[in-house]
């Protein structure tokens, strides 16, 4: 299969890929405010699904027209889902009033469709209080009004900050609000992560992060940053085209920098952060895992290897990882979603790792209620049980709808789970039936 098509599933990754921040507060179980959900793990907070979608498969509730070219996720705070896509003649932010199951309100942010590989939009919409924040794929940050759409700030990443993507995909990252700040990457040397303040867009500093590695390529990857308190210092971590990087929180220095698992084409996976460990993983022939322990080295901060994995024995080439206690669940393999249980801390696979599973090409994952959705490139839609004793598959469907790459990150919020497919939304019911 072509680099380019394997490459792209940053999806949005991309994409992609958020952390805990106190920003975005949801309510109840109906909200999933951010990328990778409330807390950025990823794991829906619902109890109360169907676990056996062979008796029960998930029913379609509705569907709906008007997202957009893109392969962003959604956002879901209370009655209202946003997602991104290109629309006539722009890149925009679409909200959805799912009482009425229509489009509440457009709203355009460029003079023009970004141009790039697989053209569409990637960045999933943060939301926090009354605002939303959201990048555009030929790198600008907005914020916006939940309420109607209007823009209140707008930076563009080469015109501020001299931004550059490690290749040409298009930027792919969704915001990180965390207190007063939204934090970004443009990627250049000088300004490779930079943090705002959220009200005004006013810049509070930018890292400057040395080219450190011989592997990967210069530029921000496809990845989104989360928050650590490794080794008792707050930092952010993020993966770029060279790698694995931390940078303090109070002030964007650089920490410390990984170049082990880069690769020269994409790298996506958003880092899974435990503690004083972080676990990162990258496709392609180049890229690997590793588990990294961030330890105080004099008035700073050093990641030490506890262990790597070569790219043939374990990677995740996009599609997401999920911490469930001790163990790593994900798709294993470039270009493939092989379902794949891992210890964290020794690395050891319990099982897993060459499944094919019921679809085709990578898997982006979520977790609801001690399981794994796993939605394949191909379009079908797996349901696995969370455990690490044995790969326990409890069914799968075929979406009603399914369209070139399903790369969009599939969001369980209230039982329901929804699925993007370009300029289709779909809502399906999981919930148990009582």
């Amino acid at each position: 299969m072509p680099r380019l098509l394997v490459a792209f599933s940053l999806l949005v990754f991309c994409g992609l890929l958020h952390s805990a921040s106190d920003a975005a507060e949801p309510k109840s179980s109906k909200d999933w405010p951010q990328w990778r959900g409330e807390k950025g793990d990823n794991i829906s907070p619902f109890k109360g699904i169907a676990k056996d979608w062979e008796a029960t498969p998930p029913e379609l509730l509705w569907q709906l027209e008007g997202m957009g070219q893109g392969y962003a996720s959604v956002s879901i705070v209370g009655d209202r889902l946003y997602t991104t896509g290109n629309i006539g003649d722009s890149q925009a932010v679409v909200a959805v009033d799912l009482k009425t199951r229509a489009v509440a309100w457009t709203a355009p942010l460029t003079d023009s469709v970004p141009k790039h590989g697989y053209d569409g939009s990637r960045s999933t919409p943060t939301v926090d209080g009354d605002r939303l924040y959201v990048i555009t794929s030929n790198g600008q940050i907005s914020c916006l009004k939940v309420a109607d759409g209007s823009v209140v700030w707008s930076k563009n990443f080469e015109k501020e900050w001299n931004g550059r993507m490690m290749s040409g995909w298009g930027f792919s990252e969704s915001p990180l609000v965390d207190g007063k700040h939204v934090l970004c990457t443009p990627g250049s040397e000088e300004a490779m992560i930079v943090c705002l303040n959220k009200v005004n867009g006013k810049e509070v500093w930018r890292s400057a992060v040395p080219d450190a590695g011989e592997k990967g390529s210069p530029g921000a990857g496809y990845s989104v940053m989360t928050i650590s308190n490794g080794a008792g210092v707050k930092q952010y971590v993020q993966l770029i085209g060279r790698g694995l990087i931390g940078v303090r929180a109070s002030d964007g220095k650089h920490l410390w920098s990984y170049n082990k698992i880069a690769n020269g084409v994409a790298d996506i996976p958003t880092p899974i952060v435990s503690g004083d460990y972080v676990f990162g993983s990258t496709g392609y022939d180049d890229g690997g895992s590793a588990l990294l322990k961030l330890k105080r080295s004099g008035k700073g901060v050093e990641a030490v290897e506890q262990y790597s994995r070569a790219a043939k024995q374990l990677q995740n080439h996009h599609g997401g990882m999920v911490l469930m206690g001790e163990h790593l669940y994900f798709g294993n393999g470039h270009n493939n979603g092989f379902p794949i249980c891992v210890d964290l801390i020794s690395g050891d696979v319990k099982w897993g790792g060459k499944l094919r599973g019921p679809g085709q090409g990578s898997a982006a994952i979520t977790a609801v209620d001690g399981h794994l959705i796993f939605r394949y490139q191909s379009g079908e839609v797996a349901l696995i049980e969370a455990t690490p004793n044995e790969y326990k598959l409890k069914g799968s469907f075929m979406p009603v709808y399914q369209e070139r790459e399903s790369w969009a990150q599939p969001v369980v919020a209230d039982g329901k789970l929804y699925l993007r497919e370009q300029n289709t939304l779909m809502c399906y019911d999981i919930a148990e039936k009582k």
